[in-house]
């Protein structure tokens, strides 16, 4: 599949604030997309100590493997299809799939066969493609709880960021930090295993 440049800007949101939104734009329940992660690193981290995240997506009966690195100030993503056969393989700590991710992955100084499965994140989205970049809603369910945010994926980064800080304006929610999902799923399974 390859790679490309992702430039988005995010904002975490409460519960009331992602159903208003999802009322004014009038959103039915089956133009929510239901969507797994399931999220994959080395049993020391190497993959978060360097800034970076591997997941398979699974999504309409697809399975992405994906490989997100810090990118000047994007991500670099790197994608291929794999078989249901090769999700499971990785899940189980077999073989990991030839191809991109793994030639990425082996730049990066991480050996693929050392990669485990950490846990699947669950998220229902809506997108909507606005004059000025994609607007994502997404309601994220994992480890016993859920949380909701805010993606605007934009092709220029300035004027992206001025159009996000307008809609967040424009809609009255305010700026929160907003940690990427992966960061989020740690964040949350350290805290059930009290590792604060």
């Amino acid at each position: 599949m390859g790679q490309e440049l992702e430039i988005e800007f995010k904002n975490l949101l409460t519960r009331e604030e992602y159903k208003k939104l999802l009322l004014s734009y009038s959103v039915t329940d089956n133009e929510i997309i239901e969507q797994h992660n399931l999220y994959f690193d080395t049993p020391d981290f190497l993959l978060k100590a360097a800034g970076s995240a591997l997941r398979v997506r699974v999504k309409n009966e697809k399975n992405t493997l994906t490989l997100k690195q810090p990118h000047k100030e994007a991500l670099l993503e790197t994608h291929q299809n794999i078989t249901d056969d090769e999700l499971e393989n990785i899940k189980n700590g077999k073989t990991f799939p030839t191809g991109e991710v793994y030639k990425a992955l082996k730049a990066l100084s991480v050996d693929p066969n050392r990669v485990t499965f950490l846990g699947t994140l669950t998220t229902f989205r809506f997108e909507k493609q606005l004059s000025n970049g994609l607007l994502v809603l997404d309601r994220s369910c994992y480890l016993g709880t859920e949380d909701y945010e805010l993606e605007f994926e934009v092709t220029d980064l300035e004027a992206g960021k001025t159009a996000f800080y307008y809609f967040l304006k424009q809609n009255q929610i305010p700026e929160r930090k907003t940690p990427n999902k992966i960061r989020r799923f740690f964040d949350y399974k350290q805290k059930l295993n009290g590792e604060q």
